[in-house]
């Protein structure tokens, strides 16, 4: 296969589904990982996509109407999530009352979790089994659970947030942007988010950098209603803005 033709594939594959994986480029073109590998590199020196641990992000503008599963979405900027979710852990002060939200960053987050004085509340499972393992106090809220982002959603979920006044929370999101806030694929789960932010007396979004500019179908709050926590900011309409702090490794 010539190399104009193994990029149109690669570059029309993530455009369509918006991240991808290196193994899925390999199955789907049938040509070696080290192939895969420097046709992304240069690719994202040619600026068509972005390159990133594991696979490669669209760089086209995408408006989501599914969530990747998590097996996908843990792949994709590993290294900038541990440092955004290691600096929210530090926030984390004796006596809080938390909620965290589910999630691939909010799980790296429960990894970093050292605070034993506080108490947790969480709608995803494997946030909950993570934070009892390290020895914290723990509530999982109740509802149906959804596979693709392993978070627990529902009407009982909602009225299960409803008795709950937290200190801090944290959360996830697909997209941000100033206009449409933050948005996340499907309506239950952005209800969820919405109920458990409202309870919140500080919410923080954690985010790397590629979820800035992108817009999911269901927003579930405004763009001032959280302090963002994020590796960097590219785009000179966010640099600036008071609610956002960038993370160093």
């Amino acid at each position: 296969m010539l190399q104009e033709e193994r990029f149109a594939r690669i570059l029309g594959t993530v455009n369509e589904r918006g991240v991808v994986r290196v193994e899925d480029l390999k199955a789907a073109l049938g040509i070696s990982e080290s192939t895969i590998r420097r046709d992304l590199t240069e690719l994202d020196t040619q600026g068509l996509l972005e390159k990133v641990r594991g696979g490669a992000v669209s760089k086209e503008s995408t408006y989501k109407i599914r969530d990747d599963d998590v097996a996908v979405r843990k792949g994709l900027k590993t290294e900038e999530k541990r440092a955004v979710a290691s600096y929210a852990a530090s926030l984390i002060e004796d006596d809080d009352f938390v909620y965290i939200d589910a999630g691939t960053t909010t799980e790296y987050l429960c990894e970093e979790v050292t605070n034993r004085r506080a108490v947790y509340v969480t709608n995803a499972i494997a946030h909950a089994r993570i934070l009892s393992g390290r020895g914290c106090r723990v509530f999982l809220i109740g509802g149906e659970f959804k596979s693709a982002t392993e978070a627990i959603v529902g009407e009982e979920a909602l009225m299960s947030l409803t008795k709950y006044n937290f200190t801090k929370g944290f959360f996830g999101t697909n997209g941000i942007t100033k206009k449409k806030g933050f948005s996340t694929p499907e309506m239950n789960e952005a209800m969820v988010k919405r109920a458990a932010m409202e309870s919140c007396k500080c919410a923080y979004v954690l985010a790397d950098d590629s979820k800035f500019g992108e817009i999911s179908a269901v927003s579930f709050a405004d763009f001032n209603d959280a302090i963002i926590l994020t590796n960097r900011v590219r785009q000179k309409e966010y640099k600036g803005c008071k609610n956002i702090v960038e993370v160093t490794a």
